[in-house]
């Protein structure tokens, strides 16, 4: 599979769907984390998934966005990265 999405690696079974949640999890508590290590080695930018993916980038910034919504589009936008290969 040539550059995979996260969402990709998920149905592969590369990537747990719970490793996802806490690249989330970690980007809502520091929204400039470049880096997060999924257990499979690869690796994903989150703050640059949500920068590139414009509908999440203005979830994100939307003060009247609910944390559950934004969060959901921060998931959104990892899916649709393209981890780094270890």
């Amino acid at each position: 599979m040539a550059d995979p999405t996260t969402g990709d690696l998920i149905k592969a079974k590369t990537i747990a769907s719970d490793e996802v949640n806490a690249a989330v999890d970690v980007f809502m508590k520091d929204a400039t984390v470049s880096l997060f290590r999924f257990a499979s080695g690869h690796t994903v930018d989150p703050a640059g998934a949500v920068k590139d993916h414009e509908p999440s980038r203005k979830a994100v910034a939307n003060p009247e966005a609910g944390d559950q919504y934004r969060s959901g589009m921060v998931r959104t936008a990892i899916l649709l990265a393209r981890p780094v290969a270890p």
